[in-house]
Parts: structure tokens; sequence; C-alpha cells
């Protein structure tokens, strides 16, 4: 299994299919080809050896795509940089990593400098935007015009693919070493159950080209020999255009994207009835929202993906018919096909249909461990299953129930409250369009359940009125005993609210 063999097989079935659309340039699978050959061939030029960790700091486009099978083509290992990062973070990976050669685009070139300054050992920064190269970068174009092509290097199987820094919700990131078994068996396990991803697939990039979410779907669509639709960032206008003009299939999205859209005033003016799958995952989303979402999209059928960088990043999937099923909405679905999953109690043991445990994961995509770091590893693989660190219990179907992350779970007056099932009860009021619960100090309590929401656009509610609306819905111990208003929730580069940053508000 292998990154490249997607081109591979495209070069020599429909070498003369589109296999990207990026604004106004569109290229076939031979016009890729030539210059992912070319840019492998540039960086063996500029000293890139097997193994070698190249970095890209940029936003979606086409030479992401490039550089996503170039890096493999050469033997070298993919570095993607979460683009919401400080320079600190992005130096601290740059120097985890050992990563000496860099890609950037037009937004992140001013932050090469700093770079520089906090990571000496930056040896080279390739400049892959369309305004002009910076003196201390060299050029994307001139690279590929001046360098002959090379052979694939076939680098496949148990090798490293890339470095995958986690989103880091409850800490620095560290960074996950997968394989191209890993990444390759996580993509085609999710296409094989025929939810997504099928022959002849129009992928939308909206989400950011760096995270293991969007790369999933990367790699089947490439795979299967389909073509990607790629937008710089995420902008509701610029993705419902991008569905209507280019006739997009499928698209990924995760909850704050779909609630965008759902809430934007042109979302009737454009024609969507192409898309026939959406993937959405990432964090947990609102019941409300979901079903406006199936309403405005009634062609496509809907999946929830579950799972983890570690786990790269698919473990299970909630198909389009279980969300014809009321009852199952609140579920993350069943093992993928390439995946088997428990939950286990604190003695790693599965623990009873129906009670809470740890979520743990086997199979082929799980991870080869954290770089540099054989203690993390230790902890999170134990006996050949990766645990995720998630609580939630199965039900006699196998379907999972995602309670909280276990550091995420509130102790109240001795009583254990998952923050997911307040967060979906508060949703649910039609004046919230986001929220997040954490736990915060109380001297009376150890912990109080603590509510930070986003009021709908000309909505207006009270925090008496959310509570007297949650109380009415689940017990009244699990009500947020405390609520503030805020204007947004702060968001990791994938789209998952950060409670660490409103736990630090808090502390």
């Amino acid at each position: 299994m292998s990154l490249t063999l997607g081109l591979h097989r495209a070069l020599q079935q429909t070498p003369d299919a589109v296999m990207t659309v990026y604004g106004r340039r569109t290229r076939t699978v031979r016009e890729v080809a030539a210059r992912v050959a070319r840019l492998a061939g540039a960086l063996r030029d500029l000293g890139v050896g097997a193994g070698d960790r190249v970095a890209m700091l940029s936003l979606n486009s086409d030479r992401y795509h490039e550089y996503l099978l170039a890096v493999p083509w050469a033997g070298a290992v993919l570095n993607p940089v979460n683009i919401r990062w400080s320079i600190r973070e992005i130096a601290h990976s740059l120097a985890d990593s050992d990563s000496r050669v860099v890609l950037v685009d037009d937004a992140f070139a001013p932050l090469v400098p700093g770079l520089r300054e906090r990571y000496p050992q930056l040896r080279t920064v390739i400049h892959c935007g369309d305004a002009a190269t910076p003196a201390d970068a060299l050029s994307y174009e001139d690279l590929l015009d001046s360098t002959d092509p090379v052979e694939d290097a076939r680098r496949s199987g148990g090798e490293l693919a890339g470095l995958f820094y986690t989103g880091g919700t409850t800490g620095f990131p560290k960074g996950v070493m997968l394989s191209h078994t890993n990444l390759v068996t996580s993509a085609l396990g999710a296409a094989g159950t025929g939810f997504m991803y099928r022959p002849g697939a129009r992928l939308l990039h909206a989400a950011p080209m760096f995270h293991l979410a969007d790369l999933s779907g990367w790699i089947a669509v490439t795979l299967l020999g389909g073509t990607h639709i790629i937008v710089p960032a995420f902008d509701p206008v610029a993705v419902l255009s991008a569905i209507e003009r280019h006739r997009v299939t499928e698209v990924l999205l995760v909850p704050v994207m779909i609630q965008a859209l759902i809430d934007h005033p042109d979302l009737d003016r454009h024609d969507l009835s192409s898309v026939r799958a959406v993937l959405y995952g990432a964090s947990p989303i609102a019941r409300p929202a979901l079903e406006r979402a199936m309403a405005a999209l009634p062609n496509a059928g809907f999946t929830q993906a579950y799972g983890m960088t570690e786990l790269a990043p698919i473990a299970t999937l909630l198909g389009p018919d279980d969300h014809r099923l009321p009852g199952l909405l609140s579920s993350a679905g069943r093992a993928a096909p390439h995946a088997e999953v428990r939950v286990v109690g604190p003695d790693g043991d599965p623990v009873p249909t129906g009670t809470v445990g740890e979520v743990v994961v086997r199979g082929d995509a799980v991870m080869l461990g954290y770089w540099n770091q054989p203690a993390e590893t230790r902890a999170a693989l134990r006996h050949g299953w990766m645990h995720t660190g998630d609580g939630g219990y199965l039900d006699e179907n196998g379907y999972l129930f995602i309670a909280d992350r276990i550091k995420d779970m509130i102790v109240s007056g001795g009583e254990n409250v998952y923050s997911v099932e307040v967060e979906n009860v508060i949703a649910a009021h039609p004046a919230v369009a986001a929220c997040a619960v954490i736990g915060v100090p109380d001297e009376t309590w150890g912990e109080r359940v603590h509510a930070v929401i986003v009021r709908r656009q000309g909505a207006d509610v009270t925090a008496d009125e959310i509570r007297a609306h949650t109380k009415a819905l689940i017990a009244g111990y699990k009500a947020p005993r405390t609520v503030d208003f805020a204007e947004s929730l702060p968001v990791s580069g994938a789209g998952k609210v950060l409670k660490r940053e409103l736990r630090k508000r808090y502390a």
C-alpha cells in the first residue's frame, strides 16, 4: 500500500481526466504526474533523503495536492502543519520533527522570518503561492521548470508516511507516526462501506488539507480515480458556489461548517442537487443542525465518522440508513470494516453492554506511535489496542455512543456529568447557535457545570431560560449552574472546540 498508488493507477487508466480544480486552474492526471515527478526531483536536489520530513504550511490548493504525492515520491515523510498554530507552536513542531524543508504559500510567507529566528535549522523554504516569491525563498514553479523528473521511490507498507501533529485540545501537540498502510487502510475501509468516495467522485476540499479527516478523503478519491475540487479555506459562499459550479458529489464538513452553511441566507439560491454524500465528524453536532442540513441536501446520504489522528483517522461510521432512525442520530455508528472497537474498564477488560467505559480500537490503521515519545506511546498502545481517552458505551447492536472525553467528564457533587449530553440538550434551544460545556472549580460542589453559549443571530435568551430548558430534558444536577454568552468559541484547525482554552478563562 502506498500514497502514490492512486496516481500510478490513474495515469495508466485515465491520463487525460481532470484530477484537480483550483480556481481557474485545472490539471489532468498526466499533468499532475509530471509535476509531482519534477517536484520530487527538486526535493532530492535540495538534499531531502529517504525518511526526511518535509513540512507544508499552506491553505488548501492544487499545489498542496502535489505536495502530498511528491514527498512520498521522493522517498520522504509528510509533515502537514496546522495553519491555526502560533509561530511558537509551528517552530516547535518543525524542530521536534527535524523538518529542514518547508513549503509556504502567500498567506504564511510573512511568518518565515519569525520561524527562522525560532528554528535556525530551517534550511530551505519553497514558496508555493501565486504572488511574488520572497527573497529568502525558492520559487515552486521555477523549481519544477528547472528540474528533471525522477522515478517514484515506491515508499509503502509499514514505512513511515507522515507525521501528523494532534490538535492540542488537551495539551501540546504530539507527532503521530502513520505508515502508508495505516493511511490507506483507513481510507479504503471508509470507501468499502459504499457510503461515500465512490468511483468518479468529485470531492470538495473545504476542510483544511493538513487535517487527517480531509486527507483520508483525498486518499480514497485519489485511489478511486476521482476529481479534487479545492477551495483555499472554508467560506459558505465559496463552498455553495463550488458545489453548484463543479457538480460536487462528495463533501466533508465539520459541524461548525454545517451550521454556517444552513444558516447562510443564500443557501436556497444554489443548486446543491449533485451532492450525494456528506461526511461529517471531528466534534459532536447538535441534532437540530443535523436535521436542518439533511433537509437542505435531500439527495445526499449523511455519514458520521468517529475517530482520531492516531487511527488514521476512522474508527466507526454512522451510515445514511442509520440517519433515518431517530434513536441512532446521537450514535457515532458501528466499527468501520477495517477496525475492531471495544469499550473497556480501568482493568482493560470489556464492560457490559450499555456501560460507560473507555473506547479502545485495534486494527491496521492504528498508528505506529508518537514521534520521539516512547512513554506516551506505551501509555496509548496497550496489548495491541489504541486507548482513545474517550468515554462511551456500546448498545446490543454494536452502535457506539460517545459520552465524553474522559478528561472532559465533570464530577459535580459526586455525580458524573458528561458534557456532550448537556451540550446536545442546550443546542436544541432555538436561540442557541453553538455551545460548550465545561467543569469549573466550585467550593461547594468540587466542580460545577458551566455553559458557554453563542446565540443565534437576532435571537435572545437568558441564563435562567437555558437552565429551565435543560432541566426540562435531563436531570437537574446536569443543568449548568452558570452560563456565559460569547460571540464565538475557540476552535482548532479541525473545527474542534478547544475546551482547554475555555478552562483557562475560569481556572
